[in-house]
């Protein structure tokens, strides 16, 4: 949801940005053929048995984009050292928790949600971060909470973490293309991402 918000945000001149690629590393991925739909390039790079490969290929991908930012949003992948190191500063992910808390390996999906109500939190929300070579574990450069209600289920809480996810992401995007948010691998606001 949050790359067909922020594809939708660049082509309704919301967003003062370019989506140059999309990337997966299933060739089934539905955000292939909605990147395709929006004239968006797109490359499937398996990673599973060869993940030196897939970081040479994807960090290559990348720069042959001339993307200026890298943005994952689904990547469920670590991002290899090639890629991390040439693109340092420069890749954003967006996460269904309050960050630093509740990330880390096996802190995708439903449980993050789990995990956030069994801990007895009374707020959760979404997170975007730079990535660096651990998961979730980026500095924050913006957050968006929600509260969690008494009855909340992972389910619940799911849902209305999901729905702050895509505006936050274009919200940051702004703010990244306007200059007023500055990442430490950018000399000036990107043009192009990835």
């Amino acid at each position: 949801s949050s790359m067909r918000a922020i594809i939708a945000a660049c082509e309704a001149g919301v967003l003062a940005a370019t989506p140059v690629l999309a990337v997966s590393n299933r060739a089934q991925a539905p955000a292939l053929a909605f990147g395709r739909q929006h004239g968006v390039a797109t490359l499937v790079i398996p990673t599973a048995k060869a993940p030196s490969t897939a970081d040479r290929r994807l960090a290559e991908a990348l720069s042959a984009a001339d993307a200026d930012l890298v943005v994952l949003s689904g990547y469920l992948r670590k991002l290899g050292p090639i890629t991390l190191e040439r693109f340092a500063g420069r890749v954003l992910n967006i996460h269904p928790a309050l960050l630093p808390r509740f990330g880390g390996p096996g802190m995708y999906g439903r449980a993050v949600h789990t995990t956030v109500i069994a801990a007895g939190e009374t707020v959760s929300g979404a997170s975007v971060h730079l990535v660096d070579g651990d998961y979730d574990h980026g500095a924050v450069v913006a957050q968006r909470e929600c509260v969690i209600f008494e009855n909340d289920t992972p389910e619940t809480l799911e849902a209305r973490v999901m729905a702050l996810e895509a505006g936050l992401f274009v919200e940051t995007l702004q703010r990244i293309a306007s200059g007023v948010l500055r990442l430490p691998g950018l000399k000036s606001p990107p043009l192009d991402f990835a």
